[in-house]
């Protein structure tokens, strides 16, 4: 039976995903779970490579262990963040985490060089503080030494698959998350790199998802037990996500529902306008040269950091510390204390970068509110009614500004991945943009991850086949406004 093998990293975790298919069906098992974890080295606050890299091969060896051969492999992380090489194939120093402060106020320095609008107009990527442009942009102020050294930059997913390999590859989808890549020639543009001072060098030419890097090593295989090839997802967990979903029809709306939450929908071609551009809407590379035109929203990012709190665990620039709590908080506690709360709430913008990476979640959304001049929630379940019903209104205007810059009416919202289960935010979902709202799959990313896999091994003759699979795969539950 043949098998296939995700690899699937967020921020604070990673889980490979086993797939293979039986009567037309896509069946799944995890296999391995391992933390993702930040460490703060030189005054930043980093991923700990190291420990990723351990938790990969680990998950590979118990692959091996448990008698399975995958005919292939593939990884997809967040995107933006990066590896710099030397000419040897080293890295030169830490990969520094997106939450870091070090970009903070270089926008404007990328500002003096070219306008915004300019940038929006080459790369369709809306601003974000911490885009691997203004990460570039810290790296050039603060080690410059370290940019004269590199030779080649690679994103999280390639920079993993390249220690699977050997084989140093770029992949489409996660390079256009920082950026730097022209949507007319979709690959990097040069000439605005340039123009920034960075240099042109460490820049590989860009893969599509399908592409084999290649094979294991054989340092790895003695460790893992087995050979496979290693094929490049959309390696941006976004673009996977974005390909599971198993939408009715081409007026449906997609949300990827996680630490993130990106709304929008697919097209063939970006969207440039002004409107956009103001709206702040990106148009992130997807698989087959598939644009998905989505807005960033800070997602479930808000309530996992009030439970950490809650629970007497906070981590703030790679540190976690721990606190005595009167009581342990589940996500599920959390969720009925919303539901149960009747009072009006404020509602806040949960876009605003001050939930970012706030000392306290708890204050920033307070501080929020007393700044619009609602109620303060100071107890748990007004904070989290708040939280939850502001989420649900970000939504509604999103979907508000999509149909007017694109001039469609939509049909339905298609939820996919961790944030599908939470049934509560799903109804105020469907309550609050008038759509129907369809929930499923939960392993949406891993399962977009699998479905390139799958497609490349001839086992799907098409995205749609692909598609139509999943739907009659997993439970699909739908909430009606």
């Amino acid at each position: 039976m043949s098998c296939y093998l995700a690899i699937d990293i967020g921020a604070s975790s990673g889980r490979h995903i086993l797939c293979h298919i039986e009567n037309g069906r896509l069946v799944l098992e995890e296999l391995y779970r391992f933390d993702n974890r930040q460490v703060r080295r030189g005054g930043h606050d980093c991923w700990d490579m190291e420990n990723l890299w351990s938790g990969v091969l680990e998950g590979l060896a118990e692959c091996g262990r448990r008698g399975f051969r995958p005919v292939s492999v593939g990884i997809d992380t967040w995107g933006v963040d990066y590896v710099l090489l030397d000419e040897a194939g080293e890295p030169l120093g830490d990969a520094v985490a997106y939450r870091d402060s070090r970009t903070k106020g270089l926008d404007a320095v990328a500002e003096a060089v070219l306008p915004f609008s300019e940038l929006y107009a080459r790369t369709g990527i809306q601003k974000q503080p911490f885009n691997t442009l203004y990460q570039l942009l810290a790296d050039r102020r603060d080690e410059p030494e370290k940019l004269q050294k590199a030779a080649r930059l690679l994103m999280i997913p390639d920079y993993l698959n390249y220690r699977l390999t050997g084989v140093q590859k770029s992949e489409y989808t996660n390079a256009t998350t920082g950026g730097l890549v022209s949507t007319e020639s979709k690959t990097w543009d040069l000439g605005l790199i340039e123009k920034l001072g960075l240099p042109t060098r460490i820049f590989g030419e860009l893969s599509m998802p399908g592409t084999v890097a290649g094979r294991l090593t054989p340092a790895v295989q003695r460790i893992v037990g087995f050979d496979t090839a290693v094929v490049l997802p959309a390696t941006h967990d976004t673009g996977s996500a974005f390909l599971a979903v198993p939408a009715r029809d081409e007026n449906a709306v997609y949300l990827s529902s996680g630490t993130w939450s990106l709304l929008g929908v697919e097209r063939e071609t970006p969207l440039l306008t002004e409107q956009a551009r103001t709206a702040g809407f990106t148009n992130e590379g997807g698989a087959f040269y598939r644009y998905r035109l989505l807005k960033n929203i800070m997602g479930l990012w808000m309530i996992q950091s009030i439970r950490r709190e809650l629970n007497g665990v906070n981590y703030v620039a790679g540190r976690e510390t721990r606190t005595a709590a009167a009581k342990t908080w589940s996500f599920s506690e959390l969720e009925q204390a919303a539901r149960d709360y009747q009072m009006p709430v404020c509602i806040i913008d949960v876009g605003d970068n001050a939930f970012l990476s706030p000392e306290s979640m708890c204050e920033a959304v307070r501080a929020a509110c007393r700044k619009k001049g609602g109620p303060v929630p100071e107890s748990v379940p007004a904070l989290m009614a708040t939280v939850y019903q502001s989420l649900a209104e970000s939504y509604r205007v999103a979907v508000r500004d999509l149909s007017a810059m694109t001039g469609k009416q939509y049909t339905s919202l298609n939820v996919v991945s961790g944030g599908c289960k939470d049934g509560y935010l799903n109804a105020l979902t469907a309550k609050a943009t008038g759509l129907p709202v369809l929930a499923g799959p939960t392993e949406g990313t891993a399962i977009g991850n699998l479905l390139v896999q799958l497609l490349a091994a001839g086992e799907f003759s098409s995205l749609q086949e692909a598609r139509d699979a999943v739907r009659e795969s997993f439970e699909i539950k739908e909430f009606l406004p």
